[in-house]
């Protein structure tokens, strides 16, 4: 069974668990942890000559599982420091930041449904599981489950194996589909009524009404296209959402997206007199390690928010930054304005950015709109634009892409004297040592 699992790519908890129950009697490794670790009241036995050709490839096996897994044990139920960890493979000290070869459970994991499914399986042996989801930017869902072994020789010690299983795809799935039909059918209604009234009025007395039927035409058509923006933004959301836990693994030159960008909102910012300014590094030098559609999609959103917002004759800047630390990318740079933090990176000590600020000349963001910005469906009432009024899924979308990327999200705003976001994102590794100090 032990050689079984060792040559499974993915081997499943349950089946781990039977092959440690199997094994507690004959494999040495399991018997110096315990030895290791019982009350100093109990002399230990003389220590067993371990057997190398045996202990090593089962405690190789345990360390590279892809699932976190740690050893348990247990004394006294009233007392919750007595549960321990006493092994924790390579993936278990990654995820819950274990810096020690053993220690009490309750400093690496905290949840309450997790230490009482430990509870049950040390003490009532029954097996249990329970989620749990780590915390940071980058939230994971993990399903728990905990199988209690035989009891060793130790009086009063228990053990258990503790599992985790990584669900956050399947669970961020089910939210992800469950959320699109909500927002979909809430959204989607109004534009529909709107449809469907002057296709009823259209077929009743204003059939032969020649302007009536042009003016109501010319409404469908912008009801119609408000549909179309929508839909498309709800599946980009819905796809991007899907695979943000996944870190993109290609390179992007922020600058040349920027440049690329600008280039096709020209046409459009020539119609409304609205002036383009760009503040770019030699290319080459603000590279970052990214998908380039999305890169794309984010300067592309902030760049027409901007534009869309701006009065005629107004100005729209785009800066790129390189090398700066988090602390000083996300700094305010408008004094006197209200400044929020959208996202923030989870570990950036150390990390040097590339940092884009897109700025406009419009009426400016009151500050008590500002911390729901990033809000499905979220508008600021009063700054609806007509036919180009925006689906309120745009600002979701650039944080979402931007906590893909492992960055950060700020915004400055005041009314009446315009808005500036900033994103910042990880510059790519080949050129961090070339950074430029901030």
């Amino acid at each position: 069974m032990v050689l079984a699992l060792i040559g499974a790519a993915r081997p499943q908890p349950a089946l781990v668990a039977a092959a440690l129950v199997a094994a507690l009697g004959a494999v040495l490794f399991l018997r110096q942890l315990r030895d290791a670790f019982r009350p100093a009241r109990t002399p230990a036995a003389p220590a067993a000559k371990p057997e190398p050709d045996r202990v090593t490839p089962f405690a190789a096996m345990l360390e590279n599982l892809i699932d976190p897994i740690l050893l348990v044990v247990g004394e006294n139920r009233e007392d919750p420091v007595a549960r321990r960890f006493v092994f924790a493979n390579t993936a278990a000290r990654d995820l819950l930041r274990i810096q020690r070869p053993e220690g009490p459970l309750t400093t690496a994991m905290r949840a309450p449904e997790v230490l009482a499914a430990v509870d049950e399986a040390l003490f009532d042996g029954v097996a249990g599981q329970a989620f749990y989801e780590s915390g940071g930017a980058q939230d994971r869902v993990w399903r728990v489950r905990v199988a209690p072994l035989a009891k060793p020789g130790a009086v009063g010690e228990r053990m258990a194996l503790l599992s985790l299983r990584d669900e956050t795809e399947f669970r961020r799935s089910e939210r992800t589909r469950a959320d699109f039909l909500a927002n979909a059918s809430h959204e989607l209604r109004t534009p529909l009524a709107s449809l469907a009234g002057f296709i009823e009025t259209l077929r009743g007395h204003a059939r032969d009404d020649v302007q009536a039927r042009e003016r109501f035409l010319a409404i469908m058509h912008i009801q119609a296209e408000r549909m179309r923006r929508l839909i498309d933004d709800l599946m980009s959301l819905s796809r991007i959402e899907l695979g943000e836990h996944i870190p993109p693994s290609g390179e992007v030159d922020v600058a040349l997206a920027v440049i690329d960008v600008l280039d096709a909102l020209g046409p459009i910012a020539a119609e409304r007199g609205v002036t383009f300014t760009q503040i770019l590094p030699p290319v080459g030098q603000a590279v970052v390690t990214g998908d380039r559609d999305q890169i794309l999609q984010v300067i592309q959103n902030l760049a027409e928010n901007a534009l869309k917002y701006s009065p005629g004759a107004g100005a729209v800047s785009v800066e790129v930054t390189i090398g700066l630390d988090a602390q000083t990318a996300a700094r305010p740079v408008s004094p006197g304005a209200a400044h929020l933090s959208l996202l923030t990176p989870d570990h950036a000590s150390g990390e040097s950015y590339v940092v884009v600020r897109v700025s406009d000349s419009g009426q400016g963001i009151a500050r008590n709109h500002l911390p729901r910005l990033t809000e499905r469906f979220y508008r600021v009432e009063g700054q609806k634009s007509g036919e180009h009024a925006g689906t309120g899924l745009g600002l979701a979308i650039v944080k979402h892409i931007v906590n893909r990327h492992r960055g950060g999200l700020t915004v400055e705003s005041g009314e009446g004297r315009g808005a500036i976001f900033t994103v910042y994102a990880p510059i790519a590794e080949r050129l961090r040592s070339g950074a430029i100090a901030a």
